[in-house]
């Protein structure tokens, strides 16, 4: 199912006079070594059904695919300048591989599944080259979806993600308790999916060269952490906890919980329970994924975040996880 031969990617940015935006925070690899081996952490090969690629650019990670034997792949691109080029390698590829312009933070998904001839229990895999600056609040919303079974995350398919990031943000999402990179999104990603760091990118490969190394980590989904019809509502909680925890990380968890109680009410009447499930000596970052989603369990159950206005209207900022 390999590819015809076709003009290099240098070719083609040259030949359409293409560049990377800063402003898009685009970074092109040039090297089909490095993306055959990001497809290869994939695991990739003719048993894949459909790909998702998200920012293909000038598409040479969705050659990388290609070649790979995925039997389709639906591009999704924003910067209407590589869709001349996405075109051509959709016509090589026999329609194998299609390409939607849009945003995929705002874009509908139901446009996507519209091209999908999946069965039941076939998986989707998404992956991507995701620009820097929307690689975090793109994960994020994948996370929402994945806990409300929403867009892709809703046709009753597992979804596995493959995706590229700056090596710092990598690190934090596979970052496991008590090391010094723990934070909230790693207790996000890691209460929803088996997480792991497959390859790192070094800045030499990309053009132009970014100030930072990159990293490919993958996440596959895991069963739910409570019942499907209290699942999006609690990770909300869990999502609340731990802003309300990791941006006093310095404390220890009995000291943040016994501040909190002082302004949640119904806190108090579980602190208990909340004992028995943390160390109160610990500190956020040494708390378990397990611990965490405990917490939103009873936190939801008792409705502890949910009647403190204040929390409705701070909700977390995405662009500044940590």
């Amino acid at each position: 199912m390999s590819l015809p031969k076709l003009p290099s990617i240098r070719e083609l940015i040259k030949l359409y006079g293409l560049s990377a935006k800063s402003q898009l925070s685009q970074n092109f690899i040039l090297d089909k070594n490095i993306t055959d081996k990001i497809v290869r952490t994939a695991h990739i090969s003719e048993k894949t059904p459909l790909v998702v690629e998200v920012g293909p650019g000038p598409g040479l990670l969705s050659r990388s695919i290609l070649d790979a034997g995925a039997t389709r792949v639906i591009a999704v691109e924003k910067d209407d300048r590589f869709i001349p080029t996405l075109s051509q390698l959709s016509e090589a590829s026999n329609q194998r591989f299609n390409v939607i312009q849009g945003n995929m933070l705002t874009i509908d998904h139901g446009d996507i599944i519209d091209k999908l001839e999946l069965e039941k229990d076939q998986p989707i895999h998404i992956m991507g080259n995701l620009p820097f600056n929307v690689a975090s609040p793109l994960l994020i919303q994948w996370l929402h979806q994945q806990t409300r079974r929403e867009g892709l995350f809703g046709i009753g398919n597992d979804v596995w993600m493959t995706l590229m990031f700056q090596k710092e943000v990598g690190d934090r999402i596979a970052a496991d308790a008590s090391t010094s990179k723990r934070g909230r999104l790693a207790v996000m990603a890691q209460s929803l999916c088996h997480v792991k760091e497959v390859y790192k990118v070094p800045s030499t490969v990309f053009v132009p060269k970014p100030k930072v190394d990159a990293s490919v980590v993958q996440l596959r989904p895991k069963p739910y952490f409570t019942n499907a019809r209290d699942m999006a509502g609690t990770y909300q909680t869990l999502e609340e906890i731990l802003r309300l925890y990791f941006t006093k990380r310095r404390k220890t968890v009995g000291h943040i919980t016994n501040h909190l109680g002082k302004s949640l009410p119904g806190l108090q009447s579980i602190m208990e329970q909340i004992e028995s499930i943390v160390d109160f000596k610990a500190r956020p970052e040494d708390v378990s994924t397990e611990e965490y989603c405990e917490l939103a369990k009873l936190f939801y159950e008792h409705k502890v975040i949910q009647s403190n206005p204040m929390t409705k209207t701070k909700r977390l900022n995405r662009s500044e996880l940590n």
